[in-house]
């Protein structure tokens, strides 16, 4: 059994199984990648983080940048080596083997499932804000679930399948809309940023440092999490058009520019509102009462609520499309139903998977509220970026002179790092984060050996395809 639990998958039967039809160019990757980051993180994320660092917030997001470029690094040159649609859990099956890629795999559902059924429900509650603006609202009982004053959340439902529709009628359709979507918040955190410098106040970021350097790592533990989703083109491997150089590309650039433009909001927010006052405020409303003051009015604080709904809109779809193309590629490799490895005759797109997804999403983000489950997607996504790192060092020593697209430099060092950077942030999560997860992978491992061992497609091994480019 050790010997079977461990069993690597031929990197040639990775990337050589390919039904998927390549449509992605390399812009189409880096939008992919920054609309799943660029989501209602930075709308509310200052309003939190601003209170534990002051004006060296700014330091804080540039820290947090650097943390996750270090992760971001290692999914390039593994991007690059493995362009296979599982992204992550694909690394794994032929680094790390069979049961590692199951657990990463299993990570992978907790993290997409349950983020996107929570920026549901925010959605929907952004939703409300910028319909009360106008003297309009959906009536409480249809915009909250039960235990929290309503019935169920209609607007989550609403924004989950109709995100769905759009990847089922494929991947073409569905990435024109997100590059569209990233392309409007992105024009609208530029109005913010034009708005807020008009009122710009040196003075507001003196003293630099009230909260002392501890007040920055603490900051930049909490912004962390709005930048994780650079590793969303990554499970388009078998989509992209040129995925040993297009991938790099697009984790590694939508991160430097994600990364550049929270620097600029948050300068522009800080020096327009001294952090004081920043501080006191409601961290959902923070860059509209910025911009109404700014501005004299509510105008501009209408357009920073509708970009945060174009935001969390866009992040929706990216997670969906990320959460199927997994599946896809676990179905495939019978760890899952063969169901889920099926495509659809006219969108060669996974309908299975899409509508299984997209009802499980619809139903927890419309009656459940998701209090500390939420959190456990962060852990997730940590171990998940761990795994990454240990796999890049491992496939680098087995196989030097595989084809890559990238290399990661400084190398071991900078995976190293990341790994104990890593370490470092998981082991400062909430306990009651840790027996979620626990039992999470408890679940997770009794399918396993229930079920996707004995119907593993290597315990049937075949002569792999040849890899295609």
């Amino acid at each position: 059994m050790p010997s079977s639990l461990f069993r690597l998958k031929p990197i040639a039967q990775a990337v050589g199984t390919n039904e998927l039809k390549r449509s992605m160019g390399r812009t189409t990757l880096l939008l992919l990648s920054a609309g799943s980051m660029i989501g209602s993180g930075i709308f509310v994320i200052l309003g939190i983080a601003i209170p534990e660092a002051g004006p060296a917030v700014l330091l804080s997001f540039v820290l947090a940048g650097f943390a996750a470029l270090l992760s971001a690094l290692s999914y390039a040159e593994m991007a690059s080596a493995v362009p296979a649609s599982g992204s992550s859990y694909s690394y794994a099956y032929v680094t790390l083997g069979e049961i590692v890629a199951w657990a990463v795999g299993w990570m992978l559902m907790l993290e997409y499932g349950v983020s996107v059924a929570a920026v549901a429900v925010g959605w929907g509650e952004y939703l409300n804000a910028f319909l009360n603006s106008f003297g309009a609202s959906i009536p409480e009982q249809f915009a909250n679930p039960p235990g929290e004053g309503g019935l169920i959340n209609v607007p989550a439902v609403v924004v989950v399948l109709a995100c769905a529709a759009l990847l089922l009628r494929g991947v073409s359709e569905s990435a024109w809309v997100n590059a569209t979507m990233v392309i409007l918040k992105v024009a609208i955190l530029v109005f913010f940023c034009i708005v807020a410098f008009a009122s710009f106040d040196g003075t507001n970021l003196t003293p630099f440092l009230p909260l002392g350097v501890l007040g920055v790592t603490a900051a930049a533990g909490q912004v962390f999490f709005s930048f994780i989703g650079f590793d969303a083109a990554s499970t388009a491997g078998e989509e992209a058009k040129n995925p040993r150089k297009d991938l790099p590309f697009a984790i590694i650039g939508s991160l430097i520019l994600v990364t550049g433009l929270y620097v600029v909001v948050a300068l522009a927010a800080l020096g327009a509102q001294s952090w004081e006052t920043t501080a006191g405020q409601n961290a959902e409303a923070t860059l509209s009462g910025i911009a109404n003051v700014a501005t004299g009015g509510t105008w501009a604080g209408n357009i920073i609520a509708l970009g945060a709904i174009i935001s969390i809109f866009s992040v929706v779809l990216v997670v969906l499309y990320g959460q199927t193309r997994i599946l896809y590629a676990m179905g495939r490799d019978g760890l899952l139903p063969k169901s889920f490895s099926r495509l659809g005759r006219r969108s060669q797109a996974p309908v299975f998977n899409t509508i299984v997804v997209a009802t499980i999403v619809s139903i927890t983000a419309a009656v459940v509220s998701l209090g500390q489950l939420a959190e456990a997607t962060s852990i997730g996504t940590l171990g998940v970026f761990a795994v990454v790192n240990v796999g890049v060092i491992i496939l680098r020593r087995r196989e030097p002179d595989l084809e890559r697209g990238f290399r990661t430099p400084l190398f071991p060092l900078l995976p190293i790092a990341g790994i104990v950077l890593i370490l470092v942030l998981m082991l400062s999560l909430d306990p009651t984060t840790w027996v979620v997860f626990v039992m999470w992978m408890a679940v997770g491992m009794t399918i396993y050996f229930g079920y996707s061992r004995r119907r593993s497609v290597l315990n049937n091994p075949s002569p792999p395809p040849t890899p295609k480019s």
